[in-house]
């Protein structure tokens, strides 16, 4: 998908929603049994319910390659059921020696047909570079993260900067803003100003809204650019926000409340 693609679905939908397929089966509904046929409709009806306010999905594959083979198939097969429309990120964190990477390259952009996947960086240029060599496809830098570990490296000072900004500096280099996203967790909204001086038109991918307690307020006010320029995902509050039969319902609730909060702010961009 291209840049232009993926822009007009936000400001047709009004919406820079991505909606995280993160299924554990043990927190299905009651009423479906533990199984990967029940994982994969349970995805289906999310999707089908989320669809009018999503503008991407993005699928964490360690939650289905924990299965093996049979996960795999499970995450075609969610995979496979998203339209092309919308906007397919695998989560998988790849990142390692060039040709390596250029397996896992094709793996998600020749044979699973992913829009996107997260990549981490520490490995350097020729670890990110195969991924960067398919057209119209993207890579998800992570950047700035919110798990309590971050501070471990990201924070840390690097030539009178911290190591988070000089990877999204070096990165820059590689790519531009029609192939590159960062990582950047909702819960460092206050960090968000700061980065969009680093990168002002690149897209940010911003987890944590929701459960984990990043606000869409600050994060929408800090990162919001000419072409909205966020996608702001949200998982376990769309996917769990029922464990009853009426789940489906209650995501395409959780997900349009969201979108209508998206909607405001995109209309404040505007004006």
């Amino acid at each position: 998908m291209t840049r232009e693609e993926l822009v007009y679905q936000i400001f047709s939908k009004h919406s820079y929603l991505c909606t995280g397929l993160d299924t554990e089966m043990g927190k299905l509904p009651s009423h479906l049994p533990k199984n990967g046929d029940a994982m994969v409709e349970f995805n289906r009806q999310v999707i089908n319910a989320t669809l009018p306010y999503s503008v991407a999905y993005k699928i964490n594959t360690a939650f289905y390659e924990q299965y093996g083979a049979r996960g795999w198939e499970w995450m075609e097969q969610t995979l496979d059921y998203l339209p092309s429309s919308v906007f397919r990120i695998a989560d998988a964190k790849r990142g390692d020696i060039g040709n390596t990477s250029t397996m896992y390259a094709r793996a998600f952009f020749e044979t699973l047909n992913f829009d996107a996947v997260t990549v981490a960086p520490y490995m350097g240029e020729d670890s990110l570079r195969p991924f960067l060599e398919f057209k119209d496809k993207w890579i998800i830098c992570l950047a700035l993260t919110s798990n309590p570990g971050h501070a471990d490296f990201q924070m840390n000072e690097y030539e009178g900067k911290k190591l988070y900004e000089r990877v999204i500096e070096t990165v820059c280099k590689w790519g531009n803003p029609d192939n590159l996203m960062f990582v950047v967790g909702a819960t460092r909204a206050d960090y968000v100003a700061d980065i969009r001086k680093i990168i002002p038109d690149h897209f940010l991918l911003v987890p944590g809204v929701g459960a984990q307690g990043g606000s869409l307020a600050d994060i929408s006010h800090a990162g919001l650019n000419q072409d909205a320029g966020l996608l702001v995902n949200s998982s376990r509050g769309i996917l769990y926000a029922s464990s009853g039969e009426d789940f489906a319902e209650a995501a395409a609730t959780e997900a349009r409340k969201l979108q209508a909060e998206m909607a405001e702010h995109l209309i404040n961009l505007k004006h």
